[in-house]
Protein backbone atom coordinates (compact mmCIF):
# COMPACT_ATOMS: atom_id res chain seq x y z
CA UNK A 1 0.00 0.00 0.00
CA UNK A 2 1.12 3.50 -0.64
CA UNK A 3 -0.08 6.62 1.09
CA UNK A 4 -1.50 9.24 -1.22
CA UNK A 5 -3.15 12.55 -0.51
CA UNK A 6 -6.01 14.12 -2.38
CA UNK A 7 -8.00 17.32 -2.15
CA UNK A 8 -10.37 17.56 0.78
CA UNK A 9 -14.10 17.44 0.08
CA UNK A 10 -13.41 16.38 -3.48
CA UNK A 11 -15.71 13.46 -4.30
CA UNK A 12 -13.76 12.26 -7.30
CA UNK A 13 -10.66 11.57 -5.19
CA UNK A 14 -12.12 11.23 -1.69
CA UNK A 15 -15.47 9.64 -2.50
CA UNK A 16 -15.12 6.45 -0.49
CA UNK A 17 -13.96 8.08 2.72
CA UNK A 18 -16.49 10.90 2.38
CA UNK A 19 -19.23 8.28 1.99
CA UNK A 20 -17.91 6.42 5.06
CA UNK A 21 -18.00 9.63 7.12
CA UNK A 22 -21.58 10.29 6.01
CA UNK A 23 -22.67 6.76 6.93
CA UNK A 24 -20.90 7.00 10.28
CA UNK A 25 -22.56 10.32 11.12
CA UNK A 26 -26.00 8.98 10.22
CA UNK A 27 -25.60 5.98 12.54
CA UNK A 28 -23.98 7.82 15.43
CA UNK A 29 -26.52 10.65 15.45
CA UNK A 30 -29.42 8.20 15.84
CA UNK A 31 -28.57 7.70 19.52
CA UNK A 32 -27.77 10.32 22.16
CA UNK A 33 -24.35 9.73 23.71
CA UNK A 34 -24.09 11.57 27.00
CA UNK A 35 -20.49 10.71 27.82
CA UNK A 36 -17.42 10.78 25.57
CA UNK A 37 -16.72 7.15 26.54
CA UNK A 38 -20.13 6.10 25.21
CA UNK A 39 -19.39 7.78 21.89
CA UNK A 40 -15.95 6.15 21.69
CA UNK A 41 -17.46 2.71 22.31
CA UNK A 42 -20.16 3.30 19.69
CA UNK A 43 -17.52 4.35 17.14
CA UNK A 44 -15.38 1.29 17.90
CA UNK A 45 -18.38 -1.00 17.43
CA UNK A 46 -19.29 0.68 14.15
CA UNK A 47 -15.77 0.41 12.76
CA UNK A 48 -15.49 -3.22 13.86
CA UNK A 49 -18.84 -4.06 12.30
CA UNK A 50 -17.97 -2.35 9.03
CA UNK A 51 -14.56 -4.02 8.77
CA UNK A 52 -15.61 -7.57 9.68
CA UNK A 53 -19.31 -8.17 9.03
CA UNK A 54 -20.82 -6.89 5.77
CA UNK A 55 -19.78 -8.47 2.52
CA UNK A 56 -18.97 -5.97 -0.19
CA UNK A 57 -19.72 -6.78 -3.80
CA UNK A 58 -16.81 -4.67 -5.02
CA UNK A 59 -14.41 -6.63 -2.77
CA UNK A 60 -15.16 -10.09 -4.23
CA UNK A 61 -17.89 -10.63 -1.60
CA UNK A 62 -15.47 -10.32 1.31
CA UNK A 63 -15.50 -7.81 4.16
CA UNK A 64 -12.71 -5.20 4.11
CA UNK A 65 -10.70 -7.07 6.77
CA UNK A 66 -10.86 -10.21 4.64
CA UNK A 67 -9.30 -8.36 1.73
CA UNK A 68 -6.63 -6.66 3.81
CA UNK A 69 -5.56 -9.69 5.87
CA UNK A 70 -6.51 -12.43 3.41
CA UNK A 71 -9.55 -14.68 3.70
CA UNK A 72 -9.87 -15.50 7.37
CA UNK A 73 -10.64 -19.07 8.35
CA UNK A 74 -13.95 -18.09 9.90
CA UNK A 75 -15.26 -17.02 6.50
CA UNK A 76 -14.47 -20.38 4.94
CA UNK A 77 -14.83 -22.78 7.88
CA UNK A 78 -18.62 -23.03 7.55
CA UNK A 79 -18.46 -23.68 3.82
CA UNK A 80 -16.12 -26.67 4.01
Amino acid sequence: MTHSRGRRYHPQTQGKIERWHRSMKKRILLVNHYLPEELAIALQRLVSYYNHEPYHQSLASLPPAGVLYGPARRYWSNAT
